[in-house]
């Protein structure tokens, strides 16, 4: 049985994961499963897996969740418990599904130990990448990438060499905004916004699909993971979410990973992987592919994908700032304290006052703080130019 641990265990990315291993227990033993604050989830999927360890941010909320667990399960408390579980647990493979620039830490504890990550948090490269993937050599450890587009590319080369790439192409369904003009976007609201046409996610990834600063985070996670140059990285809008990404090699051959838009399809890949185990997700049907189309994204309107290509020029802390930026900044549309258009505004006027701090990660998360104050300041000065 191959041992893992669970980060964000009742989240989109962690309750997908659940119902992968529910359907083959002879594969997996639970050493870990690791959560915010949804303790009663958390109790109900520590009493099916018996997990050696249990996670919980939220201590507020440790005197409920304890009494709950079964026989022989560990509690661990605290900003660090999931951390705590990273250093500690033995796990072969670690799911990697906390949301936010909060999983960095996660993320290096994992590899530090030389095991595998399967990483959904692509905030870990984003804010970390050049250290994380110097960390992942040095230690031997290997890092499977979970978010479709990704894991899709890592299928596609596998076997290949980098050097016979000529570029790899991300795709994105372009998001609930694909068609609307520019005065439309201007003035969308958060119901509007986190209205995806293809994919169940939570309320950060969802916004970031409908300004695409979440492809332009996969353009940086690209680069790290691949170690392509942003002139070997282009998007293409794919309203069908069929094609999950594509490889153009030197010769100009193409390959595409394709399926139906379903998270569970890159997990059970590396949770799998490097074997191909059977599975009863959906494949190939006339319906879904009957139509396959391809459009150039709009720069102009869609002005947050540009970041993504800024960030890999200028490296140092460029990664941190812009994620920390963006989150704060989403938060306060889905508050409705600032507009649809400023998430970008606001993250690009970080992004040029960056502090420049890149020492080590520790410097990185400096820097995500450094950000979020900027970002709040930069709210504020828009909220009291609109009232």
């Amino acid at each position: 049985m191959r041992s893992l641990i669970l980060l964000g265990s009742t989240g989109s990315i962690g309750t997908q994961t659940i119902q992968i291993l529910r359907a083959d227990r002879a594969a997996f033993r639970v050493e870990g499963l690791a959560a915010g604050r949804s303790w009663r989830e958390l109790a109900a999927q520590a009493h099916e897996f018996r997990p050696r360890f249990v996670a919980i941010q939220d201590a507020s909320v440790a005197d409920e969740l304890r009494p709950l667990l079964p026989r022989g399960t560990e509690l661990l408390v605290g900003d660090d418990a999931a951390l705590d579980l990273c250093r500690f647990g033995d796990y072969e493979l670690a799911v990697h599904g906390i949301v936010g620039a909060a999983g960095v830490r996660a993320s290096e504890a994992v590899l530090a130990r030389g095991r595998t990550l399967a990483l959904a948090n692509k905030e870990s490269l984003v804010v970390a990448g050049t250290m994380l993937m110097a960390l992942a050599k040095a230690k031997n450890a290997t890092i499977l990438p979970v978010d479709s587009e990704h894991s899709a590319v890592f299928q596609c080369l596998r076997g290949e060499d980098i050097g016979r790439v000529r570029r790899v192409i991300l795709t994105g369904s372009g998001g609930p905004f694909r068609d609307a003009s520019a005065d439309a976007i201007s003035r969308a609201v958060p119901e509007q916004a986190l209205r995806h046409p293809n994919w169940s996610m939570g309320p950060r990834i969802t916004v970031g699909s409908a300004t695409l600063m979440n492809k332009a985070f996969e353009i940086i996670e690209l680069h790290h993971l691949f170690g392509l140059g942003s002139d070997r990285i282009q998007v293409a809008i794919h309203p069908q979410s069929i094609v999950h990404s594509l490889v153009e090699f030197v010769d100009g051959s193409v390959i595409a990973q394709m399926g139906p838009p379903d998270m569970r399809g890159p997990i059970h890949y590396a949770l799998h992987h490097p074997d191909r185990a059977p599975s009863q997700l959906s494949g190939f049907d006339f319906r879904a592919f009957r139509e396959l189309t391809f459009e150039e994204p709009d720069f102009e309107r869609f002005p947050a994908l540009a970041l993504g290509y800024e960030c890999i020029e200028a490296g140092s802390d460029a990664g941190a700032v812009l994620n920390a930026a963006d989150e704060v900044a989403v938060e306060a549309f889905l508050r409705e304290e600032i507009r649809f258009e400023d998430i970008v505004r606001v993250a690009t006027n970080v992004l040029t006052r960056r502090p420049g701090l890149d020492a080590s990660v520790e410097d990185l998360l400096r820097a995500d703080l450094a950000a979020r104050n900027m970002a709040r300041s930069e709210i504020a000065t828009l909220r009291a130019a609109i009232a």
